[in-house]
């Protein structure tokens, strides 16, 4: 029992949690695991290319108490950031900008996506910001064994190198195709033309460590279950 109570301290010292955190390790042996857990949650990263379903399967581990970060809806909110809006004026011009000089989505994703070097750019910008609100975000989800960063472009930024493993969500190409024009009410050529943004998924699948199969025939939950169980998630009660 001690050896778990200067365990807890020692982890919870290291990452400067601080006294209360202390404190709150020797309240019991639940805060002791909590505390522990913390020290070695485990960050795991969530990707998928267009109309996989990496949203939906997201929902599923949150069923099981599983926090998941959608890095993807946070980065769309740093847009707005007085400095970065400034930076981003600097770096692409008045051009992306609306008339009360926000910046224009639409017109930033037309100028980047059709210049990797503009891209680079904005990623280089936007990533850190992204990454660094994850880390603060995760500290606080001591409830859990692991986190979830959802994110589109996982691989293609290099992010997935700071996460202890990755999990891609695949489906084939005409699956995603029909599901993207059933959602959003796009034609299959507008889809098309996005993928082909997109990196090739069984590129994607030759980094990940783990895959779920969201084909629409074998069955998901019983895929997420198995990962769950792997990462930990059924010991952590």
């Amino acid at each position: 029992m001690w050896s778990l109570v200067r365990l807890a301290c020692a982890a919870a010292v290291d990452r400067n949690l601080g006294r209360q955190a202390v404190v709150a390790a020797l309240s019991g042996k639940r805060r002791i695991f909590g505390c522990l857990y913390w020290w070695y949650m485990k960050r795991i990263g969530l990707t998928g290319n267009i109309g996989s379903g990496k949203t939906t399967v997201c929902k599923v581990f949150e069923m099981l108490d599983i926090p998941v970060y959608d890095a993807d809806k946070e980065a769309r909110g740093f847009l707005y950031r007085a400095d970065v809006v400034a930076k981003l004026r600097r770096l692409f011009g008045g051009d992306i900008l609306d008339a009360e000089g926000k910046p224009d989505r639409e017109a930033l994703a037309g100028l980047v996506f059709q210049n990797p070097g503009e891209l680079k750019k904005l990623n280089a910008l936007i990533h850190p910001l992204v990454r660094q609100d994850y880390e603060a975000w995760a500290a606080k989800q001591t409830h859990a064994p692991y986190t979830i960063q959802e994110s589109a472009i996982l691989f293609e930024s290099g992010q997935y190198k700071v996460f202890d493993k990755t999990i891609l969500v695949m489906a084939p190409r005409q699956v995603r195709i029909e599901r993207v024009c059933k959602r959003d009410g796009a034609t299959a050529r507008s889809v098309e033309d996005r993928m082909r943004n997109q990196a090739d998924q069984q590129e994607l699948q030759s980094l990940a460590d783990l895959v779920i199969h969201n084909d629409g025939k074998l069955l998901v939950i019983p895929q997420i279950l198995r990962i769950h169980h792997e990462l930990g998630g059924e010991h952590f009660q």
